[in-house]
Formats: structure tokens, sequence, C-alpha cells
């Protein structure tokens, strides 16, 4: 489903713990690390899309989380055509998207990589609000860039959980262009999941 300029609706999910740390996945048999994203659907809503994709690509249902806010608008990026699938060059154009602040009220054990039969993740770790974000493939990093200012003003001030004053911030935001994350102590891995028709990395992205 695409719109007149060639993007397809789409949902990201900015996924925070009580220290105010951010959900990274990494993605399949990758080296990249990215935050929870899927195509929203005919009929759906972006937020019904948003706990679709929540509890498919990281095993929580609408109980374990809270949402704190959302993107005011669409955030646009392009895809190269060489990660486009051939039947869609010439008219596939990127990804629109409406970005998700959530809160995990459950706990750390309720996040499964494996609720569906072909899993986007194979291990997560949270990091910092203001990762760098070089684990990030190019084309997204500028979204990711623009989710993460405009909804950081959405965070509960602790000074336990990685204070930084607001300056700072602002400065961090524009400096992600950046290493691979750190790991944290809270780091997860799960084994490499059992052979199955997983989508190509052009396919996932198209998710």
């Amino acid at each position: 489903m695409l719109d007149k300029d060639g993007y397809r609706p789409n949902v990201g999910i900015i996924l925070l713990n009580r220290r105010n740390e951010v959900f990274w996945g990494k993605r399949i048999r990758e080296h990249s690390w990215q935050f929870p994203q899927g195509g929203i659907k005919r009929g759906e809503s972006p937020e019904q899309a948003m706990f679709r994709e929540l509890e498919e690509e990281v095993g929580l249902r609408p109980d374990h989380v809270r949402i704190i806010a959302r993107t005011r608008d669409w955030l646009r990026y392009e895809v190269p055509d060489h990660w486009v699938r051939r039947e869609w060059r010439g008219h596939y154009r990127g990804q629109k998207q409406i970005w998700y602040l959530l809160r995990l009220v459950g706990r750390d054990s309720d996040i499964q990589l494996r609720a569906s039969q072909h899993p986007e993740f194979d291990a997560w770790r949270w990091n910092q609000y203001w990762v760098p974000l070089d684990s990030v493939i190019e084309f997204k990093r500028d979204v990711y860039r623009l989710a993460l200012t405009e909804l950081a003003k959405h965070l509960q001030r602790r000074k336990s959980a990685n204070p930084v004053a607001p300056n700072e911030q602002a400065s961090q935001a524009k400096q992600q262009g950046l290493e691979a994350p750190q790991p944290s102590t809270a780091q997860k891995a799960m084994q490499a999941p059992s052979p199955a028709k997983l989508k190509g990395a052009a396919g996932s992205d198209l998710s």
C-alpha cells in the first residue's frame, strides 16, 4: 500500500525501560541494530499497526506497555534502488512513519523475539537514549534523529538514569553520525533461530 508519492505508511517504536534506556534489536543474521518498525496494513490505524508490530517483533502485548507520545506528523526516508524489490522499482520511494514512544510497564522477561514465525531480531539490549547511530543503516539515520529529538521532551527526568543536561541532549542529538550501540548490563541474546524462510534485506525493509 503506497501513497500517491510512492511512500509506504509505517510505524516506528521507541521502547523505554524505567531508566529511560531504549530497546535496540539486532537484525536477524546481520550486524546492524534498529528500533522495531513495520508497515501499516489496509484498514489499520497507526496505533493498531504499532501494537501488532510490537507483538510480532518483540512479543509485547498492549498491557506490557504504556503510550507516552507519538510524532505529530509523518517522518519520511527514501530507500536506495538496490534495496528495493525489482517489481517495486519505479513506484516505491520509501517509508513514511509515525513514531511512538512507549514505556515498558512489564518485565524484561516479557520480551520474546520469537513471538512470530519470522523473527526480525536475534538479540536485543537496552542502551542510553542518545546512543550513536552508526549501526543503523545509513538511509534511516536522519529519521531516527528526527524521531528521537521530537520525542525526547517527553522523557521523565530521573537523576539515576543516564543524566544529561538539556543543552547536552541537543548537542548529542546532532552528533549521531555515530558508532554502534554500546552494550549495557541488560544485554539479551538468543540462539540463532532454526532455519526458516526469512525475508531478505530488501524485503525486511518493506515490511
